[in-house]
C-alpha cells in the first residue's frame, strides 16, 4: 500500500512540475523584430517580457533561453505587479532562475515614496533585498541619504547605508560612516561616529552611535552631545527632544552655560533649554568659572535655572553640600545662590573655614562682588573662631554677625547681640600675654593677616583679664565652642567625589573632513605622462 502511494504522489508532481518550471521561465509578450543569433534570440524595438509577476520592458534585449535569462538594452523598466515596486535603467541583466537583475547606469528604484538613484543596483526579487555601491541616494518625503555602498531590503522597509554616510532634511544634516533607515517611521540608528548640524548652527555629535526620529525631532545619542550658542550638555548616554527643547542625560552628565561660565555635573540630569532650568543629581557637582579661580560645589542634587531675567537665576544645591573657592571652604545640608544679588545662603548646621578662621550659625550668607567675597552674614547662633600663632583659640559668639573681607581675607567682624569673646594677647606671635574674655551687646574686631589686631567694645563690655599663670582650660572656651577643622572639604575630597569626566577637544568630526576627493592618478595616466614627456625630450 505504501509502495502504491509513494508511486502515486510521484506520478503527480511529474505532472505538476512542467506547470511550476513554465512559471518560472522569461516570456516574450512583445518585439517588433525578432532575430536568431548564436545561443541567444535578439528581441528589437518595443520589447516586453514577463516573469512571474514581473513586467520587463526595454528597447532591445538579448534572450539566452535555454538559461533564462536576458540581457536588457536601453530604457529598461522593471515593474512589479504585485509589490509596489519599480526600477529603470539603461542596462540590465536578468536571471530568471535566481529571480536577480542587475542593474547600471541611471538606475531609478522606486518603492512607493521611497526612491533610490545610483548606477550599479542588484535587486533580488526572491528576497526583495536590494544592493547598492560606488554610490547612491535615497529620497523620501522627508530626507535625502547618500552612501557609498546600501543595502535596501523592502520587505523590512528597512536600508542600510555604509560609507560615507550624508542624511539630509530641512531641519539638519548628520554624517556618519554607518545607518540604518527605517522608511516608515523614518529613523535613522547609527554606529559610531555620528556628527549632526542643524540649520541653525547647533551641533550634535555621539562618539558610539546614535538614534535619531526624523519627523519628531528626537535624538538619543551614547557618548554623545549638543552645543548651541549659549550651552553644551553631554552625556554617555543623553536624550533630546527638539521641539520641546528637553534633555535628558545618564552616566557622567555635563552642563555648561556659556554665558554665565557655570558647568554642573553628575550621574543624571535633565535640561529645559528653554526656562535654562536643569536638575542634575547622583554625587553632583557645579564649577562656576571666574577670571582669578573656580567656585566648587558639591552636592546630592543640584537644581539650576539660568533665566534671561537676573530675578529668576539661581542655584539649589542640597544634601551633603560641599564649597570651595580659593581660602573659603564650607560645608551645609543645602545652598542657595541668587543670582541677582550674587548671594550665597547655606542653611542647616553650616560651616565656613577661611584660612585660619572658622564660623557656624543656624544659616550663614555671603555675598560676592567682582568675583570675590564682599560680606558674610551670619544669622542666630554665631560663633566665630580664630586660630592664632601658637595654636590657641580666640572666640566670638553672638545672635548675628557681620564679616567684611578685603582681598579674599577678613578684614573686620561686627557682632551684634549678647556678644561673647575670649581673646589671646600675644606678645608677637609667639608669647602670650593673657586672656580677656568679654561680655559685650556689640563688638567690632579688626583683623590684618588672619590675625586680630584690635577690639572695640561699642557698648559698655564686662570681663576680665587673665595672666597666662591664672588661665585654666575650663576657661579657655565659649559655651558651644567646636574646632571642626577635621570636617573641612578639601579638593582631594572634592575630586573623589566627582571627577568630571576628560573628553577629546580634537576628536573625528566628519564636518572637518573636505568634501572634494582627489583621485590618484592610475597606471594609464602615469604611463601616457611619461610617453608624453620622452616625445617632448623634456
Amino acid at each position: 500500500m505504501f509502495k502504491y502511494t509513494t508511486f502515486l504522489l510521484f506520478l503527480l508532481f511529474m505532472a505538476i512540475l512542467p506547470g511550476l518550471q513554465a512559471q518560472n521561465l522569461l516570456e516574450i509578450q512583445n518585439a517588433e523584430l525578432l532575430q536568431g543569433a548564436n545561443g541567444f534570440e535578439r528581441l528589437l524595438i518595443d520589447v516586453r517580457m514577463k516573469h512571474q509577476n514581473s513586467l520587463i520592458y526595454c528597447d532591445s534585449a538579448h534572450f539566452y533561453r535555454a538559461e533564462n535569462r536576458a540581457i536588457l538594452y536601453g530604457s529598461v523598466r522593471i515593474t512589479d505587479t504585485v509589490d509596489p515596486i519599480t526600477t529603470t535603467s539603461r542596462y540590465a541583466e536578468y536571471d530568471g532562475n535566481t529571480k536577480t537583475a542587475k542593474l547600471r547606469n541611471n538606475v531609478v528604484f522606486k518603492n512607493q515614496t521611497t526612491t533610490l538613484y545610483t548606477d550599479f543596483l542588484d535587486y533580488n526579487r526572491a528576497t526583495g533585498v536590494a544592493n547598492y555601491f560606488n554610490k547612491g541616494k535615497v529620497v523620501d518625503s522627508t530626507n535625502v541619504l547618500t552612501s557609498e555602498n546600501g543595502n535596501y531590503e523592502t520587505t523590512l522597509e528597512k536600508i542600510t547605508f555604509t560609507d560615507q554616510v550624508i542624511l539630509i532634511n530641512p531641519d539638519y544634516t548628520l554624517k556618519t560612516d554607518f545607518l540604518i533607515y527605517r522608511t516608515i517611521p523614518k529613523t535613522a540608528e547609527t554606529i559610531g561616529v555620528t556628527n549632526i548640524v542643524s540649520k541653525e548652527g547647533h551641533l550634535l555629535n555621539a562618539q558610539k552611535g546614535s538614534f535619531y526620529d526624523t519627523e519628531n525631532k528626537i535624538f538619543r545619542f551614547y557618548d554623545g552631545d549638543v552645543e548651541t550658542e549659549t550651552s553644551l550638555v553631554y552625556a554617555e548616554t543623553l536624550y533630546y527632544e527638539e521641539n520641546n527643547k528637553y534633555y535628558e542625560g545618564k552616566v557622567n552628565v555635563s552642563l555648561y552655560n556659556k554665558e554665565r561660565e557655570i558647568e554642573i555635573f553628575g550621574e543624571e540630569g535633565k535640561y529645559w533649554e528653554d526656562r535654562k532650568y536643569s536638575i542634575v543629581y547622583g554625587n553632583a557637582l557645579v564649577k562656576k568659572y571666574m577670571e582669578t579661580d573656580t567656585m566648587f560645589v558639591a552636592a546630592d542634587t543640584l537644581i539650576s535655572e539660568e533665566s534671561a531675567d537676573s530675578a529668576q537665576r539661581f542655584l539649589y544645591a542640597f544634601h551633603n553640600v560641599r564649597l570651595i573657592k580659593s581660602e573659603l571652604h564650607g560645608k551645609s545640608d543645602s545652598l542657595v545662590y541668587i543670582n541677582s544679588d550674587s548671594t550665597i545662603h547655606l542653611f542647616k548646621d553650616p560651616v565656613i573655614w577661611e584660612n585660619k578662621s572658622q564660623i557656624t550659625a543656624d544659616s550663614i550668607s555671603f555675598l560676592i562682588a567682582n568675583e570675590e567675597i564682599d560680606k558674610v552674614f551670619l544669622n542666630q547662633n554665631a560663633f566665630t573662631v580664630n586660630r592664632d600663632t601658637i595654636g590657641n583659640f580666640n572666640q566670638m559668639k553672638g545672635r548675628k554677625m557681620t564679616g567684611y573681607f578685603k582681598d579674599q581675607k577678613i578684614s573686620r567682624l561686627h557682632i551684634q547681640g549678647n556678644g561673647e569673646s575670649i581673646y589671646f594677647d600675644l606678645v608677637g606671635d609667639t608669647l602670650l600675654r593673657g586672656m580677656n574674655k568679654m561680655l559685650c551687646a556689640n563688638i567690632m574686631m579688626f583683623f590684618e593677616e588672619e590675625n586680630i589686631k584690635k577690639i572695640n567694645w561699642l557698648v559698655k563690655p564686662e570681663g576680665n583679664f587673665k595672666p597666662p599663670h591664672m588661665i585654666e582650660e575650663k576657661d579657655k572656651q565659649l559655651e558651644g565652642f567646636n574646632w571642626r577643622e577635621s570636617e573641612k572639604p578639601t579638593m582631594e575630597a572634592i575630586n573623589e567625589w566627582r571627577t568630571p569626566k576628560k573628553r577629546d577637544k580634537n576628536r573625528f568630526n566628519f564636518f572637518n573632513e573636505p568634501d572634494a576627493v582627489i583621485p590618484p592618478p592610475t597606471d594609464e595616466e602615469i604611463q601616457k605622462l611619461l610617453e608624453e614627456k620622452l616625445k617632448s625630450g623634456n
